[in-house]
């Protein structure tokens, strides 16, 4: 699809004879940072949690990543960061035009700075519950006023830009945290940390949760923190099956409109 005159390229996973009528539950994944590469893969995990129950899978190769190389990364750097979000909001306007899905079928994940992208999706007033119907977001950084103090943050500053300088006038506009508001409905949202995160503090998803609450928004805000595993989530196999089947049930639930047991 083409965003301002550039062209995205996602990636889409379904069975095949995929209905073009927008009853398909989908999932769309993104990062767009740090001159990281979307490429396609095989994924059992996704293919059992998703794909076999007749679900299609997206993987979007946004502006901020490597897939074309230092100019696509460079394209959404500090003050061009938006353009990373208008990428991913373009990709899932391109899948509901199509027919793929409907707002009400399309959920997002994201981890880390794809965590920050989903929180995005949840702020800005041009995603949120017009285009997705559930967001997964992992392990994430939200709040872009204190991200350089926390652990390894200051390593991020020639990524996003340094919030002490005039950079906060461009940094705030893609801080989730901050961009929240009582009047705006938001979609179901599934937020997941650890406690021992030595990358990303786990203080993000805390706060973000936190004002979501005061906001009035716990119908549909759900957290989970284990107490283990890094900025990975988790420590073992076990515990990572356990996140994983996290995230497919939430997304089952709210998109498929399955509870437990059916």
């Amino acid at each position: 699809m083409e965003r301002g005159g550039e062209q995205v390229p996602y990636f889409l996973v379904s069975k095949e004879g995929l209905p073009l009528d927008g009853s398909t539950p989908t999932l769309l994944y993104g990062y767009g940072g740090f001159e990281i590469s979307l490429t396609p893969s095989y994924s059992a995990g996704i293919g059992a949690a998703w794909l076999e129950k007749g679900h299609a899978y997206v993987q979007a190769n946004i502006r901020g990543g490597g897939e074309y190389g230092p100019r696509w990364h460079q394209a959404a750097l500090k003050e061009k960061r938006s353009k990373a979000y208008e990428d991913f909001e373009a990709v899932a306007r391109d899948l509901i035009s199509r027919g793929v899905t409907s707002p009400a079928k399309l959920g997002c994940q994201g981890g880390s700075n794809g965590g920050l992208l989903t929180g995005n999706m949840l702020a800005r007033p041009t995603a949120g519950s017009t285009l997705f119907g559930a967001i997964v977001c992992q392990v994430p950084l939200l709040d872009m006023r204190r991200f350089h103090k926390l652990l390894a943050g200051a390593s991020w500053m020639g990524e996003y830009g340094d919030p002490d300088t005039d950079d906060w006038s461009f940094l705030q506009r893609y801080s989730p945290y901050h961009n929240l508001d009582e009047a705006t409905a938001y979609p179901p949202i599934l937020v997941t940390t650890s406690t021992r995160d030595d990358r990303v503090h786990p203080g993000h998803a805390r706060k973000l949760v936190s004002k979501l609450l005061d906001l009035g928004k716990g119908p549909s805000t759900f957290y989970y923190e284990n107490i283990e595993g890094g900025h990975g989530g988790a420590a073992n196999n076990k515990q990572r099956a356990f996140m994983s089947t996290l995230a497919y049930s939430f997304l089952e639930q709210t998109l498929a409109g399955k509870n437990r047991g059916e």
